[in-house]
């Protein structure tokens, strides 16, 4: 006999709230057959950034002229392009470097952008001014042409693209940030933690930071496209990586020359990767907010 007060036998025990995170995103992946494919695309693209060199049938950046320019086949599923390289070699390496460009500028705003908001949010005075004066001087620019100027004027190396689109991405984090910051300043949660001897920067980083987390997160989905599209567009003028590593943008401003002239598959297949990466994130973000919003939960 089990002794008095212990809880019976067989009895459903509660979950803790990583394993009901779990839990609820398989629910919400395997209920939402659009958010699956999402995720799984995401693997796709994750599993050629990290194996993409060991899983091509072709070194990406070895030419052969005597097979330049030939349409897909099943010797080159993509085609080849002006120099005998073949495209699906390319477009599975490019995978890595466009991706290292996305996460790592988007990390480097996240902070920046993430804190500096929040920061401006709950202390406001001078703080808030500041910040609010830095965003609107980089919103008073056009986003693209500002990133052009910072790359032509830094250098185009990877690290300086980086930099560019963390920079350009400054405002949006950052008002996002103060503004959710700004409303649970003075919630009761945060008096609370005032009354039990809390400082104000561990109040920020322990109660005010993972209350607007799943809104940061959505916007770093969203952000991780937006910087894959602004890392290939500097390339496609010039101003980004450079040839001839194998990257996105590069491919497609290659390929445009070849288009009149009969040769689509030079632009079209890394067009489409570009495509379907950017499509991916944009939907992850819709798949992350019912994950991680409390409010979304039943």
């Amino acid at each position: 006999m089990s002794a008095s007060g212990s809880p019976a036998l067989g009895a459903a025990r509660p979950r803790s709230g990583i394993s009901a995170t779990l839990a609820h995103a398989g629910t919400v992946v395997s209920g939402n057959p659009v958010t699956g494919f999402a995720f799984a695309l995401l693997l796709g693209l994750v599993a050629c950034a990290a194996l993409g060199p060991s899983l091509v049938p072709y070194d990406p950046l070895a030419s052969d002229t005597s097979v330049a320019l030939q349409a897909p086949s099943l010797a080159h599923p993509f085609g080849t392009d002006q120099l005998g390289r073949d495209i699906l070699s390319r477009v599975v390496v490019a995978a890595r470097l466009d991706l290292a460009i996305a996460v790592f500028s988007v990390a480097l705003v996240f902070v920046a952008g993430g804190l500096a908001g929040i920061m401006a949010g709950f202390f406001g005075g001078w703080t808030d001014r500041i910040v609010g004066r830095l965003a609107d001087t980089i919103m008073a620019f056009p986003l693209f042409v500002l990133a052009m100027g910072i790359v032509a004027a830094l250098g185009n190396t990877v690290g300086n693209i980086v930099l560019a689109t963390a920079i350009i991405n400054f405002p949006l984090y950052a008002r996002l940030a103060r503004a959710e910051a700004a409303q649970r300043r003075n919630a009761g949660f945060v008096m609370a933690a005032r009354l039990t001897g809390n400082t104000d920067l561990r109040i920020v980083l322990t109660s005010i930071l993972p209350n607007i987390l799943p809104l940061m997160m959505v916007q770093m989905s969203l952000t991780m496209g937006y910087a894959i599209l602004n890392a290939a567009g500097l390339s496609f003028i010039g101003l980004g990586v450079r040839p001839p590593t194998p990257e996105w943008g590069i491919m497609v401003a290659e390929g445009a020359g070849f288009i009149v002239s009969g040769e689509w598959w030079i632009a079209l297949f890394p067009g489409l990767a570009l495509m379907l990466a950017v499509f991916c994130f944009n939907l992850i973000g819709d798949g992350l907010r019912d994950i991680v919003d409390p409010q979304r939960r039943t």
